[in-house]
């Protein structure tokens, strides 16, 4: 008996999947309906219509992919059921009773079909509201976008990463606006036209301050305003917050560990295996080399008089005793080292999971730092580089890369090995340097020539 009555809810199941996967479908649209209505007055989940920053409007834009990702799988779900299943019988009816008013009820008889295409008709209206391109943010953002239609494409970009606006009125931070209004209006794939083909009756220089007079005389300019010192603001503090998430998480990691994780399996590894003092002849030599040392110290402080005469038995116990230091002390940097591989190993993990679970925090880190760097005056911008150049390729790096891969080695419990360090510093700092004028030709000649002008001199 249990296999025919587990046979027939499967056959239910199956029968009721359109119906099913249509009111899945539904109620994911009823929530996209739901944010617009709370959140965006009714309009489409855009930035145009809400004063939101960015990490809100990611949010939103988030739950409206989820929600639409949603209503895609069930409506193919439902295409391929109701083609296999009857959706419903024409003859069913359904009665919907309405709330209580009055102490009394009413009653609504709806034929089932037509719920059907109700329900279909709201879920392809919802989705229709979201196949076309992002809505335009109205008023001044149009504005913006007809001042920069009479410049060239490539001097708007160069103007837009050289920190400038796009009527050319002042210089520094960039609008966000204007920059998404001049990509978005860019025609993707096609070529931007020659310098010719937008040659204008007055000079440019008219023109821009004819869009300055006009956007300053605009009445939603103050709000224009208002909107994208929050939204500047908010992509600020998501920048510092996800700069400091880069560098505290995998700090805290290495020490937590070390400490309480790692640590305890490796001290207790070591006392179980008895293991070796040293983990290489380097730490060795620098141990019998420090017990030398305070040898010679301690005879030559008896000989000048500074300490009294002491027999040479004591001499000899007093040496051992420092012998027994050295040799814990020792003990302990070799567990350190090896404590410090493994949680290194942890750290690095916790940091690449933070660059894969947070793309979005990696590009707006990524436009702040674009934002301060081609902000910068040409000849700050020069000097940064010339800094950056000669400190890690420059004539001196070289001691600098040395010493730095010998605490590396010393950190990690490997014996410096000079033979890679030298092979290290010959190829490393070349690459590197290759990097850097590759980026000076590719990039920043095209975004700011009198940058890489400047960077000339200077270096000259």
């Amino acid at each position: 008996m249990a296999i025919p009555a587990l046979f027939r809810k499967a056959q239910q199941w199956f029968f009721k999947t359109p119906e099913r996967s249509l009111d899945q479908a539904y109620e994911a649209a009823k929530m996209i309906e739901a944010i617009e209505n709370e959140h965006f007055d009714g309009n489409p989940i855009a930035a145009g219509y809400g004063n939101y920053g960015k990490s809100a409007m990611t949010y939103f834009k988030g739950e409206l992919q989820k929600y639409l990702n949603l209503i895609n799988v069930r409506m193919i779900e439902f295409r391929a059921s109701s083609a296999i299943v009857r959706v419903s019988d024409p003859k069913i009816m359904e009665v919907q009773v309405s709330d209580r008013v009055e102490q009394r009820y009413t009653l609504n008889v709806i034929d089932k079909p037509s719920i059907f295409f109700r329900k279909l008709q709201f879920v392809d209206e919802v989705r229709s509201r979201y196949r076309r391109p992002e809505p335009e943010p109205p008023a001044t953002v149009v504005m913006v976008k007809e001042s920069a239609t009479t410049q060239p494409r490539a001097t708007q970009s160069a103007q837009l990463m050289n920190g400038q606006t796009v009527n050319g009125a002042a210089s520094g931070a960039i609008s966000p606006l204007a920059a998404a209004a001049v990509s978005a209006e860019a025609p993707k794939g096609k070529k931007s036209a020659g310098l010719s083909d937008r040659a204008s009756v007055l000079p440019r220089s008219i023109l821009r301050t004819v869009d300055r007079i006009r956007q300053d005389l605009d009445p939603n300019a103050e709000e224009q305003v208002v909107s994208n010192f929050r939204s500047s603001r908010g992509r600020t503090t998501t920048a510092i917050k996800f700069l400091l998430l880069l560098v505290i998480v995998p700090l805290l990691t290495q020490q937590f560990a070390k400490n309480y994780v790692v640590g305890p399996i490796v001290d207790y590894t070591r006392e179980q295996q008895e293991a070796d003092v040293f983990l290489n002849m380097e730490m060795e030599e620098e141990a019998l080399h420090e017990l030398q040392q305070y040898e010679e110290r301690l005879r030559f402080e008896v000989l000048i008089g500074k300490v009294a005469p002491i027999r040479e038995a004591e001499i000899e116990e007093r040496v051992v005793e420092k012998a027994t230091e050295i040799e814990e002390a020792y003990r302990q940097r070799s567990a350190d080292s090896v404590k410090n591989v493994f949680a290194d190993m942890l750290a690095v993990g916790a940091f690449i999971l933070l660059l894969v679970n947070q793309k979005q925090g990696i590009l707006t880190l990524k436009g702040f730092l674009d934002e301060i760097v081609y902000g910068l005056s040409d000849s700050a911008k020069a000097f940064i580089i010339i800094l950056f150049t000669d400190m890690f390729v420059g004539f001196h790096s070289p001691h600098g890369w040395e010493v730095l891969m010998e605490g590396l080695s010393r950190h990690l419990g490997f014996a410096a090995n000079r033979e890679f360090i030298f092979l290290f510093i010959a190829t490393f700092p070349v690459i590197l340097d290759t990097v850097f004028k590759y980026w000076i030709f590719r990039y920043l000649n095209r975004i700011s020539p009198s940058s890489v002008a400047t960077y000339k001199n200077m270096n000259e």
